[in-house]
This record gives structure tokens, C-alpha cells and sequence, in this order.
């Protein structure tokens, strides 16, 4: 089964996703199932997994819709609100469509240092052993000593890091990113989505040479075990002419691996770590 491990749906609306700014205007319109089935086609993969983009249980009740009617989406990272009271029973509710596989919580935006910290939320994540979910780790560079942290705290919860935790590519940067990346990966319970790289580079203006020493350094780091290839899209848009440039940067890259290895990134590591059928 060959897998992108990462990829958004919506239904385009200026007051729900109010992180898609002015320079973004590519993507300021819905992105449905439609629209992806013939990337991945062309592609030659099977399926993906749809990641929340809303922080709302109704965008994951949105997902699992869409993975109901349409068979190619494999799987669903949600967002369920892990510092209610009552997140047992909200996750309870919503594990009951086999197709939720995951949840999200948009770190990266949280002002507090301390937020992968909080009693409150460790309490949620806590809550989806019972489920067997996976926690997707959206956070960034400066982030990843507390996922480090966080991710030791945890350690029989499956964690997956999404976009490398967001290395400033543009402006070159490798310390403290890599050093800090190494010690999150000897967290054996922390697998890494290569995802999301093309946006942290300059839009439009990157090459596959920028971006190889961040993709090495990943593997290094995680090993092929612990790799899964995430197209972004359609966030990737806005800095990427298309699906294919994306998908061709990481199967450019990992032309170096072995063809169990590249099995392993597009798709079989996915089905492993999500426990897709």
C-alpha cells in the first residue's frame, strides 16, 4: 500500500482558516476528495491519511465524512479538545468510526513554553492509549526540547513529528535544529513525516539541493523504520508548482534506499505507526 501519510480537505472559508493569509491566495478555495484522487493516481498511490486544519471536533466529524464516502482516505488525524474534562468520552464518541486513526493539536501556535507540559493536557493524551491513536506533533524548531520531553514522558504513545518541526530553511539554519531533532529521534516512540519542507524554504525559489541535507539529517537521525513521506498538500501549494514536484523532490531523494526502504516511506510505515488495515 503506497501512502501519502499527510494531506488537508476543506471547504474554503476566510473566517475558519485564518491562518491562510494574504500570500497564500493559491489555496483560498475548498480542496476536496475530487481534487486529490487524481494526484494520487498519477502518482501511483493507493491512499492518505487527511489531517485536521481547524481546531474543531466538527472538522474531525468533517474528515470522517469524507473518509466514509471516499475508500482511498485510509485514515483521519482529528483534533479533539485533549484538556476537556470529559476528553474519554469525547474521544470515546469519535474512535467509534474506525477510520479516526490520530489526533492533532496545533502546538506550534501555543504562546506558552510549557504547553506539551500542562497536567490538563497530558491528561488527553494520556486517554488515547485506550483507543490505540496516534499523537501527531505539530510544533516548531524551538519547540523540540520539551517534545523531547514530552515524547520521554510517553514513551508506549506513538508519536508522529509532522514537517521536521518546521526547520527555517530559508534562512539556512541547521543548529540547534539538528542537534535537537537527534535527541527527540532517540525517543523510539517518535516516528517523522518528511512533510511540509517546501514551505519553510522560499516559496517558489527552493532547490532539491537546499533541501537534502534537512531530509539526510532525518534519516540519520530516524532511521528507515521511522520515515513516512507526507505530500502537505495542498498547503504545499503555495510553494510548490504542484503535487508532483513535491512527491519528486522526496522520490528523487530517496533513490539512495534500498527498494524495501522506499516501501517503507511511502506507505508501508504509514500503515504500521497508524495500523491501517
Amino acid at each position: 500500500m503506497r501512502l501519502d501519510a499527510h494531506q488537508h480537505f476543506w471547504r474554503y472559508d476566510a473566517g475558519e482558516y485564518g491562518w491562510i493569509d494574504a500570500r497564500m491566495g493559491r489555496i483560498q478555495r475548498d480542496f476536496l476528495p475530487a481534487d486529490l484522487a487524481p494526484e494520487l493516481s498519477r502518482a501511483g498511490l493507493d491512499g492518505c491519511i487527511a489531517v485536521q486544519a481547524r481546531s474543531s471536533e466538527a472538522e474531525t466529524e468533517f474528515l470522517l465524512a469524507l473518509a466514509r464516502a471516499h475508500p482511498f482516505v485510509r485514515g483521519v488525524v482529528g483534533w479533539v479538545d485533549l484538556q476537556a474534562p470529559d476528553v474519554a468520552e469525547r474521544l470515546a464518541r469519535l474512535a467509534q468510526d474506525p477510520h479516526l486513526r490520530g489526533v492533532r493539536h496545533v502546538v506550534q501556535e501555543e504562546p506558552a513554553p510549557d504547553f506539551l507540559a500542562r497536567p490538563a493536557f497530558r491528561r488527553g493524551v494520556a486517554a488515547l492509549a485506550a483507543h490505540g491513536l496516534v499523537y501527531d506533533l505539530l510544533i516548531r524548531a524551538h519547540q523540540l526540547p520539551a517534545a523531547r520531553r514530552f515524547a520521554a514522558d510517553f514513551p508506549a504513545q506513538p508519536i508522529v513529528l509532522d514537517h521536521l518541526a518546521k526547520p527555517e530553511i530559508a534562512r539556512g539554519a541547521r543548529q540547534p535544529w539538528e542537534r535537537e531533532l537527534r535527541a527527540l529521534a532517540a525517543c523510539p516512540n517518535v516516528a517523522c513525516k518528511l512533510s511540509g519542507l517546501v514551505t519553510e524554504a522560499v516559496w517558489r525559489d527552493w532547490r532539491p539541493v537546499e533541501l537534502a541535507y534537512y531530509l539526510d539529517t532525518a534519516l540519520s537521525a530516524f532511521g528507515e523504520e521511522r520515515l513516512l513521506f507526507g505530500s502537505d498538500w495542498p498547503v504545499c501549494l503555495v510553494a510548490a508548482e504542484g503535487y508532483a514536484e513535491v512527491l519528486g523532490l522526496v522520490l528523487d531523494w530517496s533513490e539512495r534506499l534500498g527498494p524495501r526502504a522506499r516501501a517503507a516511506l511511502f506507505g508501508g510505515n504509514a500503515a504500521r505507526v497508524y495500523g491501517l488495515a
